[in-house]
């Protein structure tokens, strides 16, 4: 059976790992499409919006429902993929522990 130092050194290399993750995530920017490319949204790691690109295709009088729907579309394509590469750092981080953390409901601090 491990000492109890050895076992807080062991949390405290986890806890470490988990804030590199946090902060790789930080830095992560991703790209969703929607339209065939036509609308492309980035999103920053945090979840927020970073840009948006619209083809000038769309800018046409009555288009603006479309246009509207594009981004709403785009906009969940990049949510998925920010949300998989926050899953990935995470079961990276942690490693086996992984799925322990979803299964107690996440660790504090983190999102789901």
């Amino acid at each position: 059976m491990k000492d109890f130092g050895q076992m807080m050194q062991q949390a405290q290399g986890l806890q470490q790992k988990l804030q590199d993750a946090q902060a790789r995530l930080a830095e992560t920017t991703v790209q969703g499409q929607a339209g065939g490319g036509l609308v492309k949204v980035t999103l920053k790691g945090s979840g927020d919006l970073a840009a948006v690109a619209l083809d000038e295709s769309l800018l046409s009088p009555g288009e603006a429902e479309m246009v509207c729907d594009l981004l709403v579309a785009a906009h969940a394509d990049a949510k998925r993929k920010l949300d998989a590469e926050q899953a990935r750092l995470m079961q990276e981080a942690m490693g086996p522990l992984a799925g322990l953390a979803g299964g107690m409901g996440g660790f504090p601090g983190l999102k789901p």
